[in-house]
């Protein structure tokens, strides 16, 4: 799990917690005034429970049995006055929202689902400007959009994104160590962003850490971490790298769309190295092809992503123009 989204989720549960915590002492006033009794019961509970330490210790005259035997009569009497007053007998057990882990966020040695669930809502917060439509999954993508059609030599178009469908959902769905590296190529508008949701969403769901960005805002937070006077900015930028760094799926949209500078070339290659030695995974996504890359990045770059990423080209006509036309 990718740090800073973990310190969020575990933040939230903290803040869950002293909720709780806040009731429970709000339940303990309320009922102490109107059945002064339990008040007393209670303070004997805890006399009890500091006894039964001293008991563990052989520091006290009473077996710990006996002090449980007492402890859970005195639960009993509790119980009783409660529902007598017009509460629920368990109106004052301590209360959590998980009941496996206590609302600590670990069982069994491991993470809980409930820290998972928490988790995976900070990614999905995350990846708001990816998952902008609400509706990118592969049962959503249509393949009406492409032509079946093919040219005189090569295949239709329908066909080619029939394979590229089929290729991102085995990946999303087997997503692990042994995945490979993905570059989306082709003409705008033709769904490599929304593939790259869906991925998204799958992976995401899975508890990986999945992060996304365009180049152009991913050589800003290098940038920022660089050159930035201000330290929160360059604190914050630093953050935002280190997390685009180390999470296990990248989405890196608008590769060619950046303005180039000697420094953005170094920090994109950078980073795109950096991913590749640590072994983790990336999906990027261009309009340009083989030639165009090599032309704005150079031979090293080009023939990084030749070599470490399984291409997928993208065709047919621009699905936002289609939709104006009425299709």
């Amino acid at each position: 799990m990718e740090g800073r989204l973990l310190a969020r989720a575990r933040a939230q549960q903290e803040a869950l917690r002293t909720a709780h915590r806040a009731e429970e002492d709000r339940r303990r006033r309320e009922v102490s005034e109107k059945i002064p009794e339990i008040g007393s019961i209670n303070a004997s509970l805890r006399a009890i429970l500091a006894e039964m330490v001293r008991a563990a210790m052989r520091q006290s005259a009473r077996s710990a049995e006996e002090l449980e035997k007492e402890s859970l009569a005195l639960q009993e009497k509790r119980a009783a006055l409660l529902v007598r007053g017009g509460y629920p007998r368990n109106y004052l057990d301590p209360i959590c929202s998980c009941e496996r882990c206590r609302d600590t966020g670990w069982a069994d040695g491991k993470i809980c689902d409930c820290l998972q669930k928490l988790y995976r809502a900070e990614q999905t917060a995350e990846l708001a400007p990816l998952l902008q439509q609400g509706n990118e999954t592969f049962e959503n993508f249509r393949l009406e959009y492409y032509s079946p059609v093919a040219p005189a030599s090569g295949v239709s178009p329908r066909a080619q994104m029939e394979r590229v469908l089929r290729t991102c959902r085995t990946y999303a769905e087997s997503f692990g160590a042994q995945s490979p590296n993905l570059l989306f190529t082709g003409e705008p508008g033709l769904g490599k962003t929304f593939l790259s949701a869906a991925i998204a969403r799958v992976v995401a769901s899975k508890g990986c850490g999945v992060a996304y960005d365009t180049v152009s805002g991913l050589l800003a937070a290098f940038e920022r971490e660089k050159f930035s006077r201000d330290t929160d900015e360059s604190s914050d930028a630093a953050s935002r790298v280190r997390q685009l760094m180390r999470c296990d799926l990248l989405i890196l949209d608008d590769l060619g769309t950046e303005m180039p500078t000697a420094f953005t070339q170094s920090a994109l290659y950078a980073l795109l190295d950096g991913r590749l030695r640590a072994g983790k995974k990336t999906i990027i996504s261009t309009n340009l092809d083989r030639s165009g890359i090599e032309t704005r990045y150079g031979a090293a770059l080009a023939s990084r992503l030749a070599g470490e990423y399984e291409w997928l080209e993208f065709l047919g006509r621009d699905i936002r123009a289609q939709r104006k036309e009425g299709f």
